[in-house]
């Protein structure tokens, strides 16, 4: 007999096998889970990894650090003067480039000081260069955003696809089995059962079709994140719900606010308004004050003081500047004006076709696919007690699988309408 100390073999086994099992889900709840089965981690991973939202991170912090410098004062600068090299006065010495052992030896700074307004106008103009910047980094980024939401739509509808074509094809699996029964008794034709046969063939091809299509859409998520083409993605759970009570007049208004693309335009219209300023104020000369410190062999030092200033004399370059300016900011606002028009009808567009999906997916959902449902029941009924040909019973099937896919992709069509908005308004709705 077996001790409770030494249990047999067996039961080792047994508890071992059952720990095992206790263990390894608990072991695969701990990992980490792929990407790809809400929207957000998404967007979040691209936030951090996307070199492309990176790079216009970079550019906006360089544009940034430019305003200080652009409004410094010069650097100044260093003068030394060997005066009488040769020592020509001081005939028994020789000639000599060492300070001090020359006739007389200057030693001279110089700072250039523009004309007073200037330095402010040039960092007004790094400014709006900056707030170019941030409104590109913005842009980048929501357009990275739109780009991920789309993908991960279409992701979501290639698996959607197979998904229906799955359900459809154990639907015809199980409907071959009651045509195959009811054939084998006399009570239907052959080419009742070669036509469900030939119906689960094309349907297998078309989801060899979905298959590729979503291996294709997996391969275009991961690079808007960007990650490998074949890094692993979970199947997309849902889709984000569209917002309630929006409308055309709201997504103008924000369009007009909070457009990153309207925002780079009028941070370069403004630039080309200081700059305008900046060349008018160029007609006043530029100053630069001097401090000489003379040490002549043997004599008393002395000092200098010296004002410079440039004379502005190339009046016809000037005005050929100041009219460059102005056509220059002229041609500035007239691009806010372009921009604004140009993205005002693209949100009437895709308004327009957003809400055509949204009413299709409205439609489909509560009127055309219970329909469709219901007629396919109806005709499996009557085919099974013979008041209904086969014919009727693969169509009323046909018409299911159709309303099925037509609402997958009135609402995928709604979502990346949205994004596209989204992308517009320059803001999540």
């Amino acid at each position: 007999m077996c001790s409770p100390l030494n249990p047999p073999p067996f039961g080792g086994l047994a508890a071992r096998l059952s720990l095992a099992l206790l263990v390894v889900p608990f072991a695969a709840l701990g990992g980490e889970q792929p990407l790809g089965a809400s929207l957000e981690p998404l967007l979040a991973y691209a936030r951090e990894h996307n070199p492309r939202i990176s790079a216009s991170r970079f550019e906006r912090q360089a544009a940034q650090e430019d305003i200080k410098p652009a409004g410094a004062l010069p650097d100044p600068r260093f003068q030394l003067e060997l005066m009488d090299f040769t020592n020509a006065v001081n005939p028994n010495r020789s000639a000599s480039l060492l300070p001090g052992e020359v006739g007389t030896t200057r030693y001279r700074i110089i700072q250039p000081i523009p004309f007073w307004g200037k330095r402010g106008l040039r960092a007004e103009v790094a400014g709006a260069q900056a707030e170019q910047g941030r409104a590109m980094e913005r842009l980048s980024q929501i357009e990275v955003e739109a780009g991920i939401k789309t993908a991960f739509a279409r992701h979501y509808q290639a698996a959607g696809q197979t998904r229906i074509l799955q359900k459809t094809l154990a639907l015809l699996e199980a409907l071959e089995r009651i045509v195959l029964t009811r054939y084998g008794v006399a009570l239907v034709p052959q080419q009742d059962a070669i036509q469900v046969q030939a119906e689960i063939t094309g349907l297998k091809l078309e989801l060899v079709e979905a298959d590729r299509l979503k291996r294709n859409a997996a391969a275009a998520l991961n690079a808007a994140l960007p990650r490998p083409a074949d890094a692993a993605l979970a199947e997309p759970r849902k889709l984000p719900e569209p917002p309630r009570g929006l409308s055309l007049a709201q997504l103008r208004d924000r369009l007009a606010e909070r457009s990153p693309e309207l925002e780079r335009e009028r941070a370069g219209a403004a630039a080309a308004e200081v700059q305008r300023r900046l060349t008018y104020r160029n007609r006043f000369p530029d100053l630069a004050l001097g401090l000489t410190n003379n040490q002549p062999y043997q004599g008393v030092d002395t000092w200098d003081l010296m004002i410079e200033m440039n004379i502005p004399l190339q009046q016809s370059s000037r005005r050929a500047q100041e009219r460059g300016s102005e056509h220059r900011l002229a041609a500035a606002r007239a691009k806010v004006a372009s921009a604004q028009a140009q993205l005002e009808g693209q949100l009437g567009e895709t308004w327009a076709a957003f809400e055509s999906s949204r009413e299709k997916s409205r439609l489909l959902r509560s009127t055309l696919l219970p329909q469709a449902e219901a007629g396919y029941q109806a005709a499996l009924a009557g085919y099974e007690t013979g008041r209904v040909n086969f014919n009727t019973l693969i169509e009323a099937e046909r018409q299911v699988l159709r309303a099925r896919l037509s609402l997958l992709d009135a609402d995928v069509d709604m979502r990346i309408r949205l994004a596209a908005l989204e992308q517009l308004a320059g803001a999540t709705l």
